[in-house]
């Protein structure tokens, strides 16, 4: 039986959130992650109109309100944009029982055999965009093919509202047709070292062996590019081995800054968090996992005594963990989080001797959680203390 797998991608989440919740901006460029002013603030999301401008994901705010002085700058609310996910994640689950969320804005839907319900794949794929449309105001892009990975880059394609199917059969070929720059997982640096070894189409990478590719970009990112221009599968979307819940982002710009680091792994936290909450189970063990402009993929695993409480918990503990792996001043292409080892929240356990205020943090969460719930219209926000 044919594989069938869908990526799905939010457009803009956490801008189209905003201007959802605000239809003065609708057409505006906005900008999510902090205000003018706002020191240490880096952008999480920018609107396709801010993206005219040359602003992007990672960027600095500073460096932001220059290239687009006249942009609505926001910044995050991550408990509304979790309930969003959530409404549309819901819609992703009446397609197939095998949902795979990456992050707070994309997943993988596996289609596999599910012709007979709901037609082709593409009769799916429209289902899904008209579905999400009509009941949560956002728009999704979709890529469809054969493996995770090429409906990663598919989904890419055509954005905003996008979708793209790599033809069954015709997966070496797509490759093969694919820009340089478009090949997922080529970041900046690494697409200048492949330029500068004389190789600028994925037909001229594909002209060589496996031994020249990893004399040039390591094992790591030799093997990767070798399979990726056949159309390969490779492993880079396999699921945790230990019952988690996890996220993960890959980012269009290398992660070196610090400030930029902790809001992307803040961002991981509130997704893992609010799943655990939602799937009412707790954990106390923790996974980070890094991967570098090379290609290069290492993770890091820490258990503890106490559950994680509340997001703060969780994320400090994420950062500490990171830090302890990190190779300091290089580029980060994607991160990861996740809680491990997962129980039933329900189930007897030893209560902390010492609190710390933590439990009242997770009685507010819970709190928030039920009221977006009831209510999505509902703004509630919780502030993050900036560091000086």
């Amino acid at each position: 039986m044919q594989s069938v797998f869908l990526h799905i991608d939010l457009d803009a989440f956490f801008a189209s959130v905003e201007q959802l919740d605000h239809p003065e901006w609708r057409g505006k460029p906005v900008i999510v992650g902090g205000k003018p002013g706002d020191r240490r603030s880096v952008v999480s999301t920018a609107s396709y109109e801010a993206r005219k401008f040359g602003v992007h994901s990672a960027m600095p705010i500073v460096q932001a309100v220059k290239l687009c002085p006249q942009g609505i700058y926001v910044h995050g609310n991550m408990e509304r944009y979790h309930q969003k996910s959530q409404e549309v994640m819901a819609i992703f689950h009446n397609y197939s029982p095998d949902v795979q969320q990456m992050s707070v804005d994309e997943a993988f839907i596996d289609l596999t055999g599910t012709e007979r319900l709901f037609g082709s794949p593409e009769e799916s794929a429209r289902r899904i965009k008209s579905e999400v449309k009509e009941k949560t105001g956002l728009t999704v892009s979709v890529g469809i093919a054969s493996s995770k990975y090429l409906a990663k880059i598919a989904s890419g394609l055509k954005k905003p509202d996008g979708l793209f199917t790599v033809p069954f059969g015709g997966e070496e070929e797509f490759m093969l047709n694919l820009p340089l720059d478009k090949v997922w997982g080529i970041g900046k640096k690494s697409l200048v070292r492949l330029q500068n070894a004389g190789l600028r189409t994925t037909r001229e990478i594909h002209r060589h062996s496996l031994t020249f590719l990893t004399g040039i970009m390591g094992p790591a990112g030799g093997s990767f590019l070798y399979n990726t221009v056949r159309g390969l599968e490779n492993d880079t979307f396999q699921p945790a081995k230990t019952h988690s819940i996890s996220s993960e982002s890959t980012y269009p710009y290398d992660l070196v800054d610090r400030d930029v680091i902790d809001t992307a792994l803040l961002e991981l936290c509130y997704t893992v968090m609010f799943r655990l909450l939602r799937e009412k189970a707790r954990s106390h063990s923790l996974g980070i996992k890094i991967r570098y402009e090379d290609f290069t993929t290492v993770s890091i695993q820490e258990g503890s005594d106490r559950d994680f409480s509340s997001v703060d918990d969780l994320f400090e503990r994420a950062k500490t963990l990171f830090y302890k792996k990190y190779e300091s001043g290089r580029g980060i292409r994607l991160l990861g989080v996740a809680a491990q080892n997962l129980e039933d929240s329900s189930a007897p356990r030893q209560a902390d001797l010492f609190d710390f205020g933590e439990e009242k943090k997770r009685k507010v969460e819970e709190a928030i959680l039920k009221q977006l719930e009831k209510n999505p219209a509902i703004k509630i926000t919780k502030a993050r203390m900036m560091r000086d």
